[in-house]
């Protein structure tokens, strides 16, 4: 049996295929998720290439690193014109059944940390991002 995805019309044009809902388009971890990830790979991320990489606004994009800092999960640093983010790792979870795991065990789940390259990495890294 053929399989087509779409929205079933009265009239059936193609009686012998098995009609499918559309499929909406979702994201398994949230935007403040997401957000923690890309400070995680870079920590002088700036607000504009979270916005970009979340499909959000930079007013969002700011909201969002505020509420991470307000939690406790960021702390936020002022390096010059540019801010410069540490992740606590430490920081447990949100979520009631988390089992008492920290966010660090998360973000190295995810393969995104940095937290573990030395400066010379993270130099190398912002080299690699600035000739792109």
């Amino acid at each position: 049996m053929q399989v087509y995805s779409g929205i079933k019309s009265k009239e059936d044009p193609f009686p012998n295929l098995l009609w499918l809902p559309p499929v909406e388009r979702w994201n398994f971890l949230t935007k403040h998720a997401r957000a923690l990830l890309c400070i995680a790979r870079d920590p002088d991320v700036r607000l504009r290439d979270i916005a970009l990489n979340l499909g959000i606004t930079e007013r969002r994009a700011y909201a969002i690193v505020a509420d991470l800092t307000t939690a406790g999960y960021v702390i936020k640093t002022k390096d010059g014109r540019r801010n410069r983010y540490e992740i606590q790792a430490h920081m447990p979870l949100p979520e009631p059944d988390s089992r008492a795991r920290a966010i660090g065990e998360v973000l190295e789940l995810l393969g995104n940390s940095r937290a573990q390259r030395t400066d010379a990495d993270r130099r190398e890294f912002a080299g690699e991002r600035r000739r792109v």
